[in-house]
């Protein structure tokens, strides 16, 4: 990379890519290491799940975000393994050096331990697996208008693991489009046998946030026709049956695992660096304990301070937040400055429930409902990387608010081509 100091990042999610734009054209190169050519904006990830968005609309190029860059380079690539002693970390095409080392990997689905319950659920941690879930969804409702009426429960029984902001805005989003628009795609087919149940091992919805939100979420939930058990924990699922740990049992061919995150580990990186959670420990400024040189952000970091004793909530906010501190001290660095250390600035948090139905939490009150609503469309669009992706999203919703419909209702099913005597070059 030259005589100047390098930093190689990996992981393009929302910390990864963040430091990547602090850090164009500054007297760093900057090397952007990820598995996709894209960036994903995974809060409106079950819009594309439920047809609401199309996957290019939550989706940004990362060559097209660096098109104007001098100093900020993409490769994509599966990451292997690091070598912390001679600073090499190792691709699926190669091995890069570098002078410093920032870990952005994120997290991924946590089954705990559960190979039964990985092998048949689904996920939703990714556009390709979003895609998958829509599909699935959508041949669902194809399914059920030539089952026999003996089996059709199992096939129309929907249960939805984990009462975060994902499962349930998840919940509500298929609770609108078993009220609006089945009724209209299949006149034929009666789907009041649909049923969708919300699974939340804690005692509420939305356990994170403040006692009114947890009772409004439900009672959202609850008036769209969602099944809410709390206290209660999925022990197995055998692809039919969702098996409780109470002894219960639901039939269904459905379960969508949103259950909790676990982080994506690097390989090579001491055991010692990792905690709960496969979080690495960091100090108040990103660095990974006892690996020189070595620094992670967001969700894949775990930092003690203060304020928050058990580490931080894992949200995009944080991972933003200290991207912007991280960037900010590389740059002292340049300059002989001081560090600054990192402290988290909560702004709130907010979840949808669906059409006129959010909750939102702000450091000094909070309130529900249409005015909620309109405010976590308002934040979720500025979030949005770019106004074009802006303006789509903003089209589709509204579109979808007065029709109370999408037209996003395809199922695209990938062609699996043979590659073995394909020619390939790294």
């Amino acid at each position: 990379m030259g005589a100047r100091k390098s930093i190689v990042i990996v992981g393009a999610g929302f910390a990864g890519l963040r430091l990547a734009r602090h850090l164009e054209n500054t007297d760093y190169d900057v090397l952007l290491i990820d598995k996709n050519n894209f960036h994903q904006f995974q809060p409106l990830m079950y819009q594309v799940a439920t047809a609401r968005l199309e996957p290019a609309s939550i989706s940004f190029p990362l060559r097209k975000v660096f098109q104007h860059s001098k100093n900020v380079r993409i490769r994509i690539a599966e990451v292997l393994s690091v070598d912390t002693a001679t600073k090499q970390l190792q691709t699926s095409i190669g091995a890069f050096g570098y002078d410093y080392l920032v870990i952005a990997l994120g997290a991924t689905t946590n089954y705990f331990g559960n190979t039964q319950i990985e092998k048949f659920s689904y996920p939703m941690k990714s556009v390709p697996e979003a895609i998958q879930l829509r599909n699935h969804i959508l041949q669902t409702f194809e399914d059920a208008l030539s089952v026999d009426p003996s089996n059709l429960q199992p096939l129309m029984n929907f249960v939805i693991v984990g009462g975060g902001p994902t499962g349930v805005e998840l919940a509500g989003a298929l609770a609108e489009m078993k009220k609006n628009i089945l009724p209209k795609d299949y006149p034929d087919k009666d789907f009041s046998k649909l049923t969708i149940y919300l699974l939340e091992g804690s005692p509420f919805t939305l356990a994170p946030m403040t006692e009114d939100s947890r009772k409004w979420s439900q009672k959202y939930l609850e008036e769209l026709g969602v099944i809410v058990k709390t206290n209660t924990i999925v022990s197995d699922y055998d692809g039919r049956t969702v098996k409780l740990q109470d002894g219960g049992s639901i039939e269904s061919l459905n379960l969508i695992w949103a259950a909790g995150v676990v982080g994506n580990v690097l390989k090579g990186m001491p055991e010692g660096s990792l905690t709960r959670g496969n979080r690495f420990v960091v100090d108040r400024f990103n660095a990974v304990q006892n690996v020189p040189d070595v620094f992670a952000l967001g969700d894949i970091s775990w930092m003690p301070t203060p304020k928050y004793e058990k580490g931080h909530p894992q949200v995009a906010a944080v991972a933003n937040e200290q991207a912007d501190v991280l960037a900010k001290n590389f740059k002292a660095r340049l300059k002989g400055k001081a560090m600054t250390e990192f402290e988290y600035h909560d702004k709130g948090s907010m979840a949808t429930v669906g059409k006129r139905k959010a909750v939102v939490d702000l450091p000094k009150f909070h309130f529900h409902g249409r005015f909620a609503w309109l405010t976590w469309m308002f934040v979720h669009l500025m979030l949005i990387l770019n106004h074009k992706n802006k303006l789509l999203i903003f089209i589709q919703w509204m579109f979808s608010y007065f029709s109370n419909d999408s037209t996003l209702r395809i199922l695209l099913r990938p062609v699996i081509k043979k590659t073995e005597n394909l020619p390939r070059t790294n």
